[in-house]
């Protein structure tokens, strides 16, 4: 039997798992990974294997239909994301697919108020001054008794909302999917109603038709002045055209963004010629404890669709 693993923070900590896989005569196969591999290298390698532990690649139809035709039995979406995967060709296929879901809120809610931090006070222009010998000393904003919008309230988005409303701030909620949660003392709004009063807008929502380029002109325009924006959701959802000419004109004062629609970041992306950007990798659930138990779930579900006794 053999299994394929495209996923890049489990890649990075293969020698933790291959124990598991030998003890039960599994055989791995593990390129080397960016971000993705593309279509063409996937419908390759997936038909050669009877098991995929998939990262953020194209997952799909064609990809899936080249698999059947091959080895390929079962798949897991290592992480909660599945925009990238067709489960509608895996249900027409017969190939059996989970995610591993409420892996890692905390760890990702921990970049986005990372980077809500690093904003307020503009700790990485600061770090750039003194590494160019400079002394800079900006002056930034306070935490306390500013107004997030926070687009998506599930498990990320809940851990996100505890550690900004901890800072002293007044979350506003916009998810028309979640459940209430009364322990946290959050406002609930259908999106972009009062846009206008955030000082911050942080997205953690998945990626959905009604989510993609949620954030576009027509909310940046009503959006307040010198709004601060965190994307550690999914690239798609901010369309990048449109925050490029808010950071140009100022109407957005800066934006850290872990996501991109495109990925790693083009290198003629306009995004890099902007000051008060703060860039991430895609990176926010890479943690040594994240990966333990994620690739644990993951591989568990797989050996449990490939009927291999864990």
């Amino acid at each position: 039997m053999k299994v394929l693993i495209t996923c890049p923070p489990m890649l990075g900590m293969i020698d933790n798992f291959r124990p598991i896989f030998e003890r039960h005569g599994v055989e791995l196969t593990t390129p080397g990974v960016v971000q993705t591999l593309s279509i063409e290298e996937l419908m390759q390698l997936v038909p050669q294997h009877d098991g995929w532990i998939i990262g953020d690649d194209p997952a799909t139809h064609e990809v899936f239909t080249a698999g059947k035709a091959g080895c390929l039995k079962a798949a897991v979406k290592w992480g909660v994301g599945v925009d990238n995967v067709d489960f509608t060709a895996c249900k027409e296929l017969e190939i059996q697919i989970a995610n591993t879901p409420n892996m890692f809120g905390n760890e990702v809610a921990d970049i986005a108020m990372g980077y809500v931090i690093a904003l307020a006070r503009e700790t990485f222009e600061i770090d750039l001054g003194v590494r160019a010998g400079e002394w800079p000393k900006p002056r930034g904003i306070s935490l306390a008794d500013k107004v997030v919008a926070l687009v998506g309230f599930g498990d990320v988005g809940k851990a996100t909302a505890k550690r900004l409303l901890a800072a002293g701030m007044r979350v506003i909620v916009y998810d028309p999917n979640a459940q209430a949660e009364p322990r946290l003392s959050v406002e609930r709004a259908v999106w972009p109603k009062h846009i206008e009063e955030a000082d911050f807008i942080v997205i953690t929502c998945s990626l959905t038709p009604a989510s993609r380029y949620m954030v576009n002109t027509v909310v940046l325009d009503i959006a307040k002045a010198g709004v601060r924006i965190v994307n550690v959701g999914r690239g798609p959802v901010i369309c990048e055209p449109d925050l490029v000419a808010a950071l140009q004109s100022g109407k957005v004062y800066s934006a850290a963004l872990d996501v991109f629609e495109d990925e790693p970041l083009p290198l003629d992306s306009p995004l890099r010629q902007l000051p008060h950007c703060l860039f991430g990798s895609h990176n926010a659930s890479n943690t040594v404890d994240a990966v333990e138990r994620t690739s644990h779930a993951a591989i568990q579900k797989l050996f449990s669709f490939l009927g291999v006794r864990s």
